[in-house]
């Protein structure tokens, strides 16, 4: 069987027409948008019509629009921005996120939590969706901001974010939300969804790594991470990469304006492959089936099976997957989102098959044929 990549939600191949985008910006128009001459007059005339162009695919206005180095940095600079501006301004803050929130939420919102902020955690139900409940209780404490992903990186939730803006917008709340995994496979508009502050990144919809984006609702205040000039109305200081953001508009336009028929396109794969593993393999369970999700993202995991002996089985078939685990100092670690939805955590394998604008039919017919049998070979070794 040929190599098949089935990790998309990890990152994607960069596009074709992305790259010949951003290569002038990596050769000849290699200006500082900064400066005031004619190299640094194209360079700043490219970077804008970039931010205009980003803006328009999400709904928003150009200068809502923060060019960042990925997803990390821009919701490390929501959270830690917004929640340092307002203990800067009242000398109290606090954050609400749910327990299935990316490391790239969780983590700063600790740090949050250790520079004097009230965190509360959101639990969520057996199949990733946030507890509502939970949420109007957490509202009631005032916490200056809320973050809840739009859809979930490991199996794929996508979360009512509508419901959850509107609920945060009548008790006064900024709410943000991380729709790196979204962005060109659900409909993400922030004039639909009203929430103050959006991310996304580049590399998982066919830009470079090192491409990102913040969406700032205006008026929303937002404390720099890092200081130096004044480049990006002064919350991202540093010269901007302006191949990086031509890439990040390319790709998006793109990715926006295939959605529908990608989402449609991917979910009938997706469905396809699930029903292969459900029906080869009885005892399998599909984390997230009776939620809505992302048409991308399918998570599986097999009791009985050793986790980093069923990744690299399928590595060795050519399959190229993830674990729904961190890889942390060569120890595979059970993924806290599985174990927020009830999972055991140890005592069995989870797999995140995530499908891309490259996958096609074939592979996946391929991959559904193989996949059983790499399972009952590992659960035939694990019973002697």
């Amino acid at each position: 069987m040929n190599p098949v990549y089935l990790d998309h939600s990890a990152t994607a191949p960069v596009r074709p027409e992305v790259l010949d985008a951003m290569l002038p910006f990596l050769g000849t128009r290699f200006g500082n948008p900064s400066s005031l001459h004619r190299w640094g007059r194209e360079a700043r005339t490219a970077l804008e019509t970039a931010r205009e162009r980003v803006a328009a695919a999400l709904g928003a206005k150009r200068q809502e629009i923060v060019f960042t180095a990925g997803g990390t940095e821009a919701d490390n600079l929501a959270i830690l921005g917004r929640v340092r501006a307002a203990l800067e301004a009242d000398g109290c803050a606090g954050i609400a996120v749910s327990a299935i929130e990316h490391k790239a939420v969780l983590t700063p919102a600790l740090q949050a939590q250790r520079e004097g902020a009230e965190l509360i955690v959101l639990g969520v139900d057996t199949r990733g969706v946030l507890d509502t409940g939970a949420l109007d209780e957490a509202l009631r404490a005032r916490p200056t901001l809320v973050s809840v992903m739009w859809g979930n990186n490991e199996i794929g939730t996508l979360q009512p974010v509508a419901e959850i803006a509107k609920r945060c917008s009548e008790a006064g709340v900024d709410f943000h939300t991380d729709a790196v995994q979204a962005v060109g496979r659900d409909r993400v508009r922030v004039d639909e969804v009203g929430c103050a502050m959006l991310t996304l990144s580049g590399h998982k919809i066919g830009a470079p790594k090192g491409s990102g984006a913040l969406f700032v609702r205006s008026g929303v205040p937002l404390t720099p991470l890092v200081h130096g000039g004044g480049q990006e109305r002064g919350v991202r200081p540093g010269t901007e990469s302006v191949a990086h953001a031509v890439a990040l508009a390319t790709a998006l336009e793109l990715a926006v304006r295939e959605q529908e028929s990608e989402a449609k396109r991917l979910s009938a794969l997706r469905d396809r492959l699930q029903a292969a593993i459900v029906n080869g393999v009885p005892d399998a369970v599909v984390n997230g089936a009776d939620a809505p999700r992302l048409p991308h993202v399918l998570n599986v995991s097999f009791p009985g099976l050793d986790q980093e002996a069923l990744l690299v089985s399928m590595d060795m078939e050519g399959i190229a997957v993830s674990s729904g685990s961190a890889c942390q100092s060569g120890s595979v670690e059970p993924s806290h989102v599985l174990i927020a939805i009830g999972r055991p955590g140890e005592g069995e394998a989870s797999v995140r098959f995530s499908l891309g604008r490259t996958t096609t039919a074939e592979e996946i017919e391929a991959v559904a044929a193989r996949v059983p049998a790499i399972v009952s070979r590992l659960q035939e070794f694990a019973t002697r």
